[in-house]
């Protein structure tokens, strides 16, 4: 066999820094978790105590982060669960497109312009009218496992 005949290729994609484990007992409330494959921030968080088969048990009941979403989720305290790495990242807006996109300015000076208006009505609203009368807005944006979403508005 020569060197030749070896190919390889990277199919999967290992999801590295998207989540990290930690052990369920000690996610606290206002934390972050993965339920269903999805970013959620921890709202509450309830132990059972240890029962005659077994594990106390941690029931974490959290809002999705990007669709508002209400989930629940029952894990033994000693098993490991994901939690998203989460950041925020404020940039400076330059303008809203007619099809709902905002064009951004990062610190290094570049444009982002892959992201949409907020979900958010109350949010949106106050995107467009601080536009629309000519203010300097910041926005931050909340991303995690790949997606992103503008969380919050402030006045320059």
């Amino acid at each position: 066999m020569s060197d030749s005949e070896h190919h390889f290729e990277a199919k999967a994609d290992a999801g590295a820094s998207k989540t990290y484990p930690q052990q369920a007992g000690t996610i606290r409330k206002n934390g972050h978790i993965v339920i269903k494959n999805r970013p959620c921030k921890v709202v509450e968080v309830s132990t059972s105590k240890t029962g005659k088969h077994g594990h106390a048990k941690c029931h974490f009941v959290a809002i999705d982060i990007f669709n508002g979403k209400k989930l629940e989720d029952i894990v033994p305290s000693s098993h490991n669960c994901d939690v998203p790495e989460v950041t925020r990242t404020e940039y400076q807006l330059i303008d809203i497109s007619e099809d709902g996109f905002v064009s951004l300015l990062t610190a290094n000076g570049d444009t982002k312009d892959d992201l949409r208006l907020p979900t958010d009505e109350a949010l949106v609203s106050q995107l467009k009218d601080g536009f629309a009368e000519g203010k300097d807005l910041m926005v931050t944006v909340l991303s995690a496992m790949g997606e992103e979403q503008i969380s919050a508005i402030k006045t320059l």
